[in-house]
């Protein structure tokens, strides 16, 4: 989905201490230390690394897409009364069971919440309870820095033959630059609302607060807007872990704040295998979780056959970019378009056309097989 190389941060934070045991106490000790790790935190706290690790070792590997409907442009499209298709949304996580993924990765946007906070919040539970039907976690994504920084309620545009991503949206985008007090008010409502509705809802898995804080320019302008979230975050203090994922070397400040501030590691990586395995490299020292949110584009070898084996023997969740086939034409490369809207002899990313055929049998089974896997 992304338009920037994804390149490796050479600085890391010091690794998690670990405790130990002797024999003669280690039940005891045992307990005491898995009491402690799950203990709540209190507001304001970051997760220590222990209670980070038992999480994950309760959830287990998680394995996944980032998921929006075939019929919706964006989020908007995804979340307003008048577009939400929850017969198309039973219908893809249907494909998503087939091949073993327990866990997918879904945007939010504020403004479908602002227009209708009951009616939002309603389709949130809806959607949730469709995907644990199915056997599958979400990871909710609130803010974005990607795509279009302008949008508006209503029906979504069209999407643009042969391009990718025509109509995705930020949130909130040029509106926290043109009125940065009004909106930071206004998200503060809104992280804080959809926070703690759902803080104890066991089906969702993690927050991730911000994709790609500094995104389409804005850079280290998407700082003060992250160290809020975060706060917000830490003040309902929900019992998912909180997270923002680490994407891009250059945005130094930013990079270095997310590692420091979130409970568990996610990150985004649509390399080659050997760039990937770099990123693994220097992000396991910081001795927490990690879940890789985004990769998989053929075009850039970032497949597969290379990636997802590679993840699960690591135990680092995999979520790649895109499911089904549909109006956010994630099929074509970011910067390829093709003007006609004929098919491109490579998928860039997605699995399935709508009628839930794959668009390699062979990947498929491959996805299958490694998710069946012990």
């Amino acid at each position: 989905m992304r338009l920037t190389s994804y390149l490796l941060s050479a600085t890391l934070l010091t690794a998690a201490c670990t405790s130990t045991t002797t024999d003669s106490d280690a039940d005891s000790t045992a307990a005491d230390t898995s009491a402690m790790a799950t203990k709540a935190a209190a507001p304001g706290e970051r997760w220590t690394a222990e209670r980070a690790n038992q999480w994950y070792q309760e959830k287990g590997w998680q394995v996944g897409c980032d998921f929006i409907p075939s019929t919706a442009i964006n989020q908007l499209e995804m979340w307003q009364a008048e577009t939400f298709d929850p017969e198309t949304i039973d219908r893809e996580l249907g494909y998503a069971e087939s091949i073993g993924f327990n866990s997918v990765r879904v945007y939010l946007h504020h403004l479908a919440w602002e227009i209708d906070k009951a009616g939002f919040k309603d389709r949130m539970t809806q959607y949730l309870d469709l995907a644990d039907q199915h056997g599958i976690s979400t990871m909710f994504c609130i803010l974005d820095d990607v795509w279009s920084p302008t949008y508006a309620a209503g029906k979504q545009p069209d999407p643009k033959p042969g391009t990718h991503n025509s109509g995705w949206i930020q949130d909130p985008g040029q509106l926290i630059h043109d009125d940065s007090a009004a909106t930071t008010a206004l998200l503060e409502t809104y992280v804080k609302d959809i926070l703690t509705t759902f803080k104890d809802d066991d089906r969702v898995l993690l927050w991730d607060l911000y994709n790609e804080p500094g995104n389409s320019g804005w850079a280290n302008r998407s700082m003060p807007l992250l160290e809020k979230m975060f706060q917000w975050g830490r003040e309902v203090n929900p019992s998912q872990p909180l997270s923002a994922g680490v994407w891009n070397l250059d945005l130094k400040d930013l990079n270095e704040y997310q590692k420091a501030h979130s409970d568990v590691i996610t990150y985004h990586n649509y390399g080659d295998k050997a760039d990937h395995e770099k990123w693994i490299a220097d992000l396991k020292p910081l001795g927490r979780p990690m879940l890789c949110t985004e990769y998989m584009a053929r075009t850039r070898n970032s497949t597969f056959a290379d990636i997802l084996p590679m993840l699960k023997e690591e135990n680092i969740s995999a979520y790649n970019w895109g499911l089904v086939n549909g109006k956010t034409n994630t099929i074509y490369a970011w910067n390829t378009p093709i003007a006609d809207g004929s098919e491109p002899d490579v998928w860039f990313h997605d699995i399935f056309r709508k009628d839930g055929t794959p668009y390699s049998q062979e990947e498929a089974a491959l996805i299958k097989q490694v998710t069946s896997q012990p």
